[in-house]
Parts: C-alpha cells; structure tokens; sequence
C-alpha cells in the first residue's frame, strides 16, 4: 500500500562543445624578416692633388642631393694649368725635333745610294737617332696627358646621383693628396639585408631571389609601405646568427622620381617576402592540435581524432594543408573526458561560450578560408 517513488526525469549528460566549420582555400605561406635600408653605394671622395679650396657647392653639405657630374668642390688649378702648358710645349718640341730628324735620314740616305760599292750601317742612316726622337715623342705626349688628368682631377664631382652624408673640408682648407674630402651615398637604389632561417627558405621560389617584398616601419605612419625585390642571396651562412641573408633592393628609396613617401637610409624595417601559395589548406590554433590530431565532431555528433599534416607554424598557428575537408567541424572548447567515438552536443547560440569571446583576438581564431 505503499506510495510508488516518483519518477525524475531523464538527465541528458551529453557533453556540449563549441565548433568552427572548416572552409578550405588559398594560403601564402609569407616570410617574415626584418633589417636597416642602406645605400647601394656609398663613396669616400678622396683629393688626387695637392691645393687649396677655391670654391665648395652651396650643395656640397651633409643632407644635400647632388646629381652625378655636378661640381662639388674645386682645388687651386693655376700651378696645374701652368703644367700643362710647360708639357704641351715640351711637345711641340719633340714633335720638330723629330720632323728634322726624319729630313737628316732622308738625306742620309740619298748620299749612300750614291755609294754603290758598300751597304749602309743603321748609323750611318741615323734610324737610332730617330728612334730616340721618337720616344722623347712619346715621353712628352705621356707628360701632356699627365698634366691634362692632374687639372681635371682638380674638380671634385659626384660620381653619381647621391646624398650628401659628410662633408670633411672647407672653403680655404690646403688638402693634400689622400686627404677625404667627404662622403656620398648613391639614391638611385637601397639595399636591406634581411635574415632567414634555413627552415623558412623551402617556403620561397628559388630561395627567395626575385620574389617580391612588402616593407613596412613602425616609425613610418599607419598603413604605409614600400615594395621591394630580392636581388640576390649571399650564399652564406652566418656564423654567429646561423642564419642565411637575402638582399633586397628598393629602386629609389627617396621618391625623387615619383610620387611616394621618402623610406630614408637608416630605416629599420619589418619584411614581408611573398612566399608559396598552398591550395586547400587552413590556418588553426595551434593549441587545438595535438599529436599531429584534431578533435572534430563527425557528421554523427560524435567525438572523431583525425590525423592532419602541420605544413608549418605560424605564430601562434598552424598551417594544415592534409586531413581536414571543407565542412569539418573543429571542437574549439575543452572536453573533461574525452573518448573516441562519444556523442557531442553542440554549443547553444543563445549562450554565451568563453571561446567566442577568445574568438575575436587573432591567436585564437580560427582563421579559416582565404587568406
């Protein structure tokens, strides 16, 4: 007569996890680097004569832009130019002693035809004495070219296109030969020699040479960039970095040519060196694989490990590019027990999930898709 115990109702201890669907796309696997933009070419200008400053550029000054052959500095020619004309008349006397030389031959020669019953000697046709007329000729045509290439060296130019970066004389100032007059650096190209690790370079075409590159600077203001391409690798490795270095090259870094911002020698730059591109593949936390396996809910609601190919990290993500299928759903949330093969639920969107919110911060989105 008892009373029957009641019955309770029938608790659904199903575990209830958060997913992500997978979309399969298009990767580049991008090379990140780092390095200081430089000159191409940076010359000591150096003074070849002797003299005194008579007169500097008003743009010969550190900062200033020179174009190639514009005069940058001029040395004392008057005792260079006096030289010269001591060496050009030098000349001219040698080339009328030798013209009468040639006349003493000629009728040195004549006399001994007259002579038939001996052959001449080459004394007695005066051939050394006009070989020695001919040498001074070409001792004194030397001496000419000399005093020539002295006056020119004179003037002090810009080898090429350049930026002022030091100036070591001034106007007045007595330089002797030898002595740095400044420096200039080539604006026509600028170089970056950029670091990457040995394990990266399988990433690029052709170890990185030719491949494009996007520089950035955090000094420089948002959004701001500057392309570039890798010219060459040096084809070493470093001994103390361990690291391999491409060199890029930036055609005018000081936007004389055209109209973009200036990217000045001394830079420190972020690089950004454009890689393969991998067809089918994802980008997934890297937390939410384990042992090269992904959990996944199948198309059962059941708890499925599947084995993936990690191709690469990349920062606090990994690039899978074999195992998962467009529509997989991804378990993003922590399971107590997991097993094999148990039946999941899936998170309500009416409630709110600890990993949604995490979702937003980009090291732990599942960046799914193109990228």
């Amino acid at each position: 007569m008892r009373k029957p115990p009641e019955e309770k109702p029938q608790e659904d201890v199903v575990p209830i996890v958060a997913v992500k669907d997978v979309t399969l796309g298009s990767l580049s696997l991008d090379v990140s680097s780092y390095g200081v933009m430089q000159p191409k070419y940076e010359t000591q200008l150096i003074a070849q004569v002797s003299g005194q400053i008579v007169k500097l550029s008003d743009t010969f000054v550190r900062g200033g832009f020179v174009e190639k052959g514009e005069l940058l500095a001029q040395i004392d020619p008057s005792d260079y130019e006096a030289a010269l004309v001591d060496a050009e008349a030098t000349l001219a006397s040698a080339q009328a002693a030798l013209e009468l030389e040639k006349a003493q031959g000629k009728v040195a020669e004549r006399e001994w035809q007259r002579i038939k019953d001996t052959s001449p000697t080459e004394l007695s046709l005066r051939k050394p004495q006009l070989a020695q007329e001919m040498a001074r000729v070409k001792a004194a045509e030397a001496a000419v070219k000399r005093a020539r290439r002295n006056l020119q060296r004179t003037k002090i130019v810009a080898p090429y296109d350049a930026l002022v970066a030091d100036r070591n004389v001034g106007l007045g100032a007595v330089v002797g030969m030898g002595n740095p007059m400044g420096t200039v650096m080539s604006i026509a190209n600028g170089e970056i020699r950029l670091p990457v690790a040995n394990n990266q370079l399988r990433f690029l075409k052709n170890q990185g040479v030719g491949s494009s590159v996007t520089l950035t600077s955090d000094q420089a203001a948002s959004g701001q960039s500057w392309q570039g391409k890798v010219v060459r690798s040096e084809g070493v490795i470093d001994n103390q970095s361990r690291m391999s270095y491409l060199v890029v090259e930036v055609t005018d870094p000081y936007a004389l040519q055209q109209q973009k911002s200036p990217l000045k020698f001394g830079t420190y730059l972020n690089a950004s060196i454009d890689g393969i591109k991998v067809e089918d593949a994802a980008l997934v936390p890297r937390h939410l694989v384990l042992d090269q396996q992904v959990a996944i809910m199948n198309g059962d609601d059941a708890l499925e490990y599947r084995q993936v190919n990690i191709l690469r990290q990349q920062g606090k993500s990994v690039v899978v590019d074999q195992g998962l299928n467009n529509g997989d759903r991804i378990i993003t949330s922590a399971l107590d027990y997991p097993l094999a093969g148990m039946k999941l639920a899936i998170l309500s969107d009416d409630v709110d999930s600890p990993l949604d919110a995490e979702s937003d911060e980009n090291e732990t989105q599942v960046a799914l898709g193109d990228n």
